[in-house]
């Protein structure tokens, strides 16, 4: 039985290129069938995507642009990763809707909670796009706030690493996997678990947090079922 009722998944939109631009077929199906699995077993979910397989706002105010017009830009390649999500989803026949913090019309709808919660609660996977709405702050922060917005129980950081560790794996052999923390662990650590804004609205929202690795095929499901995957960071 799925220990979560309803959750928010955090997808960098990298995930969705595969480390390339653009978008890469494969890697996308196996997300979809992951989410498929999930939502099979009752469980509400509500996604946030990220836009850096498309546009990086933090990149493009380095290069020179202003950062609020490079961010308005980042912001629209997260909606756009958003609708790419929605038709994978509805083409594996998962009922899927798209709400967009920057108003579009014809694409999305205008994020607006009580709507999203109805959606929720009658088995619509629910894509949030344009992050916050607002220049300035990255998806995490969007992931977080969002959570707490519809009341999730779980809010889940898909990665290319299965969990935090202790230190930097790649670099040192040493580095062990934490199966769980505490919020003040983290800070105290400084481990990096999510941006800081993030991180706080989630230990104020007593928003329990799991780090996995979405490549791993089941992962997903393993997650939301409670069983030993990813690492826990709780209030």
């Amino acid at each position: 039985m799925a220990q979560a009722r309803r959750i928010l998944l955090k997808l960098s939109g990298e995930a969705l290129g595969a480390d390339a631009f653009g978008y890469h077929a494969e890697t996308l199906a196996g997300f979809v069938e992951q989410i498929r699995e999930v939502v099979a077993l009752g469980v509400q979910v509500g996604i946030v995507v990220g836009g850096g397989n498309l546009f990086r706002g933090a990149t493009g105010a380095l290069s020179g642009m202003d950062r609020a017009t490079a961010d308005s830009m980042g912001m629209l390649a997260t909606v756009m990763n958003a609708l790419a999500l929605k038709d994978a989803l509805l083409r594996a026949g998962v009922s899927a809707r798209v709400q967009t913090a920057v108003a579009i019309t014809h694409v999305g709808e205008a994020f607006e909670r009580d709507t999203a919660l109805r959606h929720l609660e009658a088995g619509s996977v629910v894509i949030f796009g344009g992050g916050t709405g607002n220049p300035f702050f990255t998806t995490d922060t969007a992931a977080a706030l969002r959570g707490a917005e519809i009341g999730a129980d779980l809010l889940l950081k898909a990665t290319k690493v299965d969990g935090v560790y202790t230190a930097d794996p790649k670099k040192d052999a040493a580095a062990t996997r934490y199966a769980t923390l505490s919020f003040d662990e983290a800070i105290r650590n400084n481990l990096g678990v999510l941006d800081t804004a993030a991180f706080a609205l989630c230990r104020e929202q007593k928003l329990p947090l799991v780090v996995f690795n979405i490549f791993k095929p089941g992962a997903l499901k393993r997650v939301v079922m409670g069983e030993d995957e990813g690492t826990r960071v709780t209030p």
